[in-house]
């Protein structure tokens, strides 16, 4: 065979190794590629609440639990309430980057510290109480109410158990005067010395000896706290078969939600997969040391999506006010921007990399985001309480 025909033959040969290369690569590189999600990932609220076997509803438990929770009576200093940070016209939020619980005075933007002060801020944002009767809920398996995930940091499983951690907690409502260890049994002395809060208790938890304790504190106030949902928003009615609740361009931005990646954490009936993630959040400057989190990682849980039109600042540290500087903080990761000092690159959650949030589909997406909003829920705030203190503690 001619030395140019050995060449011409060679060459042929590289090349179709070449070609079977680009081809191997090609193929891999579409079996690497992640599925985008779509509308079945996603879900709408039941229509009733699951209450846990060993805290049944009754109407006399839920009386007395908005009581518990508007009296600040359950305070060291009785000047802060439960409701003080979880207001009805904020979504059972509050309008701050993160909260004033003890010392405070005033409500919304403009509550501000007594002086002096040595209380400090509350630690992160104050997180809706509004459908956290459904915290935790996904699209498959049984939901179990205790085992519902509470909490920026999942440290609690449950509305019992977190009914009654900020009463014990320095800065959101026991202050200086009590140690932790002690708060509860003040709180359960006061309660007992007003005949009012002897007869509801009886009442609610019937056939007890001594009804007035602290696991029964907690019972009524999740009680309570399982009445305040909003579960009718245009988007369960769109999932519930109503295709005109949503308009044209809210459909669009649902898609551009589903595109964007949105959906590989903000999945299932409140959109939140209820797990840690590490995003590189800004910190809040309320804060005297950066909050690293309960794994000492910056990872904080995804948040639920609904009724955010209400809830506002966002993030766990309410660093963005808006939805658009959310999101764009998003299209910033995307792009592998860091924007948390301390946080480093190999602590970043791998979903980061599958985001694709382009800022010219921003305004579509919020535009899908307020469907999920329902102004349709409880804002009851009783006139009084049995405390005789004013109700929702300091707030004027």
């Amino acid at each position: 065979m001619k030395p140019l025909t050995l060449f011409f033959l060679s060459f042929l040969g590289v090349l179709a190794v070449l070609a079977c290369g680009r081809q191997e690569a090609q193929s891999t590189q579409k079996k690497e590629k992640k599925p985008i999600e779509t509308l079945a990932v996603l879900g709408a609220l039941p229509q009733y609440v699951t209450d846990p076997p060993d805290n049944p509803s009754s109407p006399f438990k839920v009386t007395l639990g908005r009581l518990l929770f508007y009296d600040p009576i359950l305070s060291g200093n009785r000047d802060v309430a439960c409701a003080t940070c979880h207001q009805p016209e904020f979504n059972y939020a509050e309008f701050l980057e993160t909260s004033i619980g003890v010392n405070g005075l005033g409500s919304g933007s403009k509550r501000r510290f007594k002086v002096p002060n040595d209380i400090p801020f509350v630690k992160r944002n104050s997180q809706s109480i509004l459908n956290a009767a459904f915290n935790g809920i996904q699209n498959q398996g049984t939901y179990r109410p205790e085992l519902a995930p509470m909490f920026w940091d999942l440290r609690a499983k449950g509305l019992e158990a977190q009914a009654l951690l900020p009463i014990r907690t320095l800065e959101e409502m026991r202050g200086h005067g009590y140690a932790e260890e002690t708060i509860l049994d003040e709180v359960l002395a006061r309660i007992r010395s007003i005949a009012e809060y002897e007869m509801l208790f009886t009442e609610a938890f019937a056939g007890e000896p001594k009804p007035i304790n602290a696991t029964n504190v907690a019972k009524a106030l999740a009680a309570y706290e399982r009445t305040l949902v909003a579960n009718n928003s245009r988007f369960d009615q769109y999932l519930r078969g109503d295709s005109a609740a949503l308009s044209t361009s809210e459909k669009e931005g649902l898609q551009l939600f589903l595109k964007a990646g949105c959906a590989k954490c903000h999945a299932g009936p409140m959109l939140s997969d209820y797990q840690l993630h590490t995003l590189g959040v800004p910190d809040s400057p309320n804060n005297r040391e950066p909050d690293a989190g309960i794994r000492n990682d910056y990872a904080f849980r995804t948040p639920t999506l609904r009724n955010l039109r209400y809830s506002a600042p966002y993030m766990h540290s309410g660093k963005f006010a808006t939805l658009e500087q959310v999101l764009q903080f998003y299209e910033d990761l995307s792009g592998g921007k860091i924007v948390n000092p301390h946080v480093r690159p190999d602590q970043m959650d791998p979903l980061v990399k599958e985001l694709k949030v382009n800022f010219r589909d921003i305004s579509r997406i919020v535009e899908f985001l307020g469907t999920l909003n329902d102004d349709n829920f409880d804002k009851t705030v009783p006139d009084r309480v049995p405390s005789g203190l004013k109700v929702r503690g300091n707030v004027e």
